[in-house]
């Protein structure tokens, strides 16, 4: 097993890679969320390309899993339980709809850029997730 940090330096290097590349080859910003959300309700001419960047996400996970384990499963054995992930990805839906984004949009492609629109959600993201960690950790008394 490699140090956590090699992990992460090649996940980030891999995530600028594929926002970067989104940019010059499609003029278009890399947010999961827009990406997804527009699977959903697909204009004609977009589809094929989020359907390629979406496609390439889950098979790179795959990849990096079989390959050695880089995304250990232990996490997922203490899990918060199913109304808790659905109340969770609902806000996180509601807030990336509010912010105009979600944060690999603007904490990396927007910031990148010197967005002050990017650089104001990510400090309200960060802000409310230290936030909700506090609460869910002292005053919920959960893990």
């Amino acid at each position: 097993m490699t140090d956590a940090w090699i992990n992460a330096l090649v996940g980030g290097a891999m995530i600028g890679l594929a926002s970067g590349s989104l940019m010059l080859g499609l003029g278009r910003i890399a947010g999961i969320s827009g990406v997804f959300g527009g699977l959903i309700r697909p204009a004609p001419a977009d589809w094929q390309w989020r359907a390629a960047f979406v496609a390439g996400m889950i098979a790179a996970g795959a990849v990096a899993a079989i390959a050695g384990g880089w995304f250990p499963l232990e996490p997922l054995a203490n899990a918060r339980p199913l109304p808790v992930l659905i109340a969770a990805g609902l806000l996180v839906g509601t807030g990336t709809s509010l912010a105009n984004g979600c944060t690999s949009g603007h904490g990396v492609c927007g910031v990148a850029q010197l967005s002050l629109r990017s650089l104001v959600a990510v400090a309200t993201f960060l802000g409310t997730g230290f936030i909700a960690t506090y609460v869910m950790r002292h005053i919920l008394g959960g893990s």
